[in-house]
């Protein structure tokens, strides 16, 4: 059994330039599985680095290399180059997304109630303390403002990382439940621009994560939950990452109406 990464005896191989990455991901995505496997070879190390975020888990670390090298094969198998981000980029959260998938799925813990109510409370808050402050609260100040412990709101929030359905309750008062469908926003109403002829041009302006999540959800039809998995952040994260990047591609293609006048 291999308990630390020390332990682990992975095969030396060269670093890849970026020109040497690029010419094996075109022939390993046209049917080389001569290229395709030197990329998995000289990748081994970003999966290696990656499971260490995963020791003391429980699990065999070779059980967990293998899972984050099924996420690599993945990302080596589903990267566009349209995306205009480094490999790297785009295989570390399929990597850690697929290993966190394995371990969700392992281990079927059921969230409490209370757990989902506290977490609802502070996405509720965190949307007040942000229009009132102008910013982005912090732990503290929401605990604070909750009576609670940053430790209590920190388990909270990662126990409903991964909610298993859009009609799962996150919380119900004396009135109506409200699900996670109620905190999903429609990419419908974002259509009509995201049309735009200089959406391309939009979206290399974007940082890498937000173009990745834009990239995902409107040319590849994935669901936020879907790239909340992909990349290892919970849905919450993605929506609000969505509604940032969709605010700031808006603002782009306003400023290039506006000069082109």
């Amino acid at each position: 059994m291999v308990t630390r990464l020390s332990d682990m005896n992975l095969p030396r191989y060269p670093l890849l330039s970026e020109e040497e990455m690029t010419e094996l991901l075109q022939k390993a995505q046209a049917g080389d599985e001569e290229a395709r496997e030197k990329l998995i070879n000289c990748n081994l190390k970003l999966v290696f680095s990656l499971v260490q975020r995963f020791e003391n888990r429980g699990y065999e670390l070779e059980d967990l290399f293998q899972i984050g090298t099924i996420g690599l094969i993945k990302a080596i198998d589903k990267f566009d180059f349209a995306y205009n981000v480094k490999f790297s980029t785009y295989a570390v959260p399929m990597i850690v997304g697929e290993i966190k998938r394995f371990l969700r799925d392992d281990s079927p813990v059921k969230v409490s109630r209370s757990l989902k109510e506290t977490a609802y409370r502070v996405h509720r808050l965190r949307e007040q303390l942000l229009k009132k402050l102008g910013r982005e609260p912090s732990l503290s100040e929401i605990a604070d403002e909750l009576g609670m412990k940053q430790e209590q709101i920190v388990t909270a929030l990662e126990a409903i990382q991964q909610p298993g359905s859009i009609y799962e309750t996150l919380y119900q008062d004396e009135g109506d439940p409200i699900f996670l469908l109620d905190q999903l926003s429609d990419p419908k109403d974002h259509q009509p621009w995201l049309d735009n002829i200089a959406l391309r041009e939009v979206l290399d302006k974007l940082p890498d994560r937000h173009r990745q999540v834009i990239l995902m959800r409107f040319f590849e039809d994935k669901t936020q939950t879907e790239v909340a998995e992909i990349v290892g952040l919970s849905q919450v994260q993605i929506s609000r990452i969505e509604r940032q990047a969709l605010k700031t591609m808006r603002e782009f293609l306003t400023q290039d109406t506006k000069s082109a006048r």
